[in-house]
């Protein structure tokens, strides 16, 4: 089995020069068709699992997931993640599941729904990572709130995000406080607010550094070259796979995601991980609506979800293609997590 933690995974990121994908699973049929591109690209890979999706999939589902893609493509190093951890008891309990990291997104309160203060974020962040660490886990932190720089509201999606109007200040990630918060709670990646959403829904026309704020990002790897950066809410939300939900029978204002092209400049900065989630329920959903539309009478589960998946693998693979994960599988050796316990209590990590 090839699991591997965050932490090795964006260590080998960082010095080869690429960004990984990060995508969101809630079934099967999404993990397959993640792994199969990874497989056609030779690229290493991040599944994530929100509380929603855990709750959705149940955790032994998820893990045993995880096992049998791990035995399935032993050559693809795999880390499993825990998307927007609200607490300690979710971030142990993935890691009890079999996750190999977890983030705790101190940003917002457990109800992850209140921005929470500053104070709160570091004390909660430095005991998960305390705890992690014991036993080989990666931890993700984040500061700053995520949300709409163009509307100043904050966004919530499965379960997770804030609600109502927030401040600039708290829509964008001060590059000195980060300094500090990285310091104190020893993270492995800083997951960061520029202006980037959760949803389809994320800007009203192609963002501009008015609403997306990539020179935040760089200002961040300024000061911590050697800190793993995230970009959250990424997904692109391609044109063409609006046009296939809308071409047959969906009704999908015209919308704009994160362009490529500025997570590819991200990863010029230090972006290591990059989430998408809405650009995979887009190629998914469409197919389905298209095969439903075109064949009334179809009724077998599969013949929806083939062409889902196929749908699903292609976006996948455009990513790893267009972050330079591509061709970065087989350059990693593993490390088991007991030997990043034994290197995090040596203070070498």
């Amino acid at each position: 089995m090839a699991l591997i933690t965050l932490r090795q995974l964006l260590d080998h990121a960082a010095e080869h020069g690429y960004g990984v994908p990060a995508f969101n699973i809630n079934n099967m049929e999404q993990g397959l068709a993640i792994m199969e591109a990874a497989r056609a690209t030779d690229a290493p890979v991040i599944i994530q699992a929100s509380r929603g999706a855990r709750s959705y999939a149940n955790d032994i589902m998820l893990a045993k997931m995880i096992e049998a893609l791990a035995a399935i493509y032993p050559e693809i190093p795999l880390c499993m993640h825990q998307d927007h951890g609200n607490d300690e008891a979710t971030c142990m309990s993935a890691i009890r599941h079999g996750f190999t990291s977890v983030m705790m997104d101190g940003s917002l309160k457990a109800d992850a729904r209140t921005p929470a203060d500053y104070r709160y974020n570091v004390v909660i962040t430095e005991r998960v990572s305390r705890m992690a660490h014991w036993v080989g886990a990666s931890v993700e932190g984040e500061l700053g709130v995520l949300g709409s720089l163009e509307t100043g509201e904050g966004e919530a999606e499965d379960g997770h995000g804030a609600v109502g109007t927030l401040s600039h200040a708290q829509l964008l990630t001060d590059p000195d406080q980060a300094v500090d918060f990285v310091t104190e709670t020893r993270v492995d990646a800083l997951a960061i607010a520029c202006g980037t959403s959760h949803g389809a829904y994320k800007f009203s026309r192609k963002p501009d550094g008015d609403i997306l704020a990539m020179g935040v990002i760089e200002a961040i790897h300024k000061r911590l070259p050697n800190t793993h950066l995230v970009m959250h809410g990424s997904s692109s939300v391609p044109q063409e796979l609006q046009d296939v939900i809308n071409a047959h029978g969906g009704e999908m204002p015209q919308t704009f995601g994160v362009p490529v092209e500025e997570i590819v400049r991200g990863i010029r900065h230090g972006v290591r991980k990059v989430n998408i989630d809405t650009d995979c329920r887009m190629a998914m959903a469409g197919q389905f609506r298209k095969v439903a539309q075109q064949n009334r009478r179809e009724f077998d589960p599969r013949k929806f979800l083939k062409p889902a998946m196929d749908a699903m693998r292609d976006l996948c693979r455009d990513r790893f293609e267009a972050f330079g994960t591509a061709g970065n599988a087989h350059k990693i050796k593993v490390i088991p997590m007991d030997d990043m316990a034994k290197r995090y209590k040596a203070g070498t990590l």
